[in-house]
């Protein structure tokens, strides 16, 4: 995890480089967001008898999302196979994890943070986001986000 001031001048830098950019119209308040959002990630993960070896997790979508590439000028995608992971390190939210704890719509995946196993579930009842709501038209969540809470398997691929 970046110090707050630094995530600042990286956040401002975005926005001054790339003003028409989905990440440069964050509002001031994002990285504080941000950074209360991962704390709820951590502490309900660890809840469940998740592992987590490092304070922040790796970002991750499940299943491409072609919606994501429209926030950057030279997309790219790396697709690891869920069996590289070790399945206790790994957090997942139906949709974005900001909207997941932003939003009080009544929908019952607001507010979880799940396992592997938890959110196979839920995809087996909902389906993949990106092919109900890939236009966002159903709400804000167009991606199952995951948390990778470990270096292992990632580093592999940097």
């Amino acid at each position: 995890m970046l110090p707050q001031d630094q995530s600042r001048r990286i956040l401002e830098q975005i926005k001054a480089q790339r003003p028409e950019g989905f990440c440069a119209k964050r509002d001031n308040d994002y990285l504080d967001k941000r950074r209360n959002c991962e704390a709820i990630l951590r502490r309900e993960f660890a809840a469940k008898g998740g592992v987590i070896d490092i304070p922040s997790p790796y970002y991750m979508v499940v299943e491409h999302c072609p919606w994501l590439q429209s926030w950057y000028e030279k997309p790219g995608f790396v697709k690891i196979p869920i069996e590289e992971f070790d399945l206790r390190k790994v957090s997942f939210t139906y949709g974005d994890s900001m909207p997941t704890f932003g939003f009080d719509d009544g929908k019952e995946y607001r507010k979880q943070v799940y396992t592997y196993e938890e959110i196979m579930e839920l995809i087996d009842r909902f389906g993949f986001l990106q092919e109900w709501n890939a236009d966002g038209a159903h709400g804000p969540e167009r991606y199952i986000e995951a948390h990778v809470w470990t270096e292992e398997t990632i580093k592999e691929y940097m």
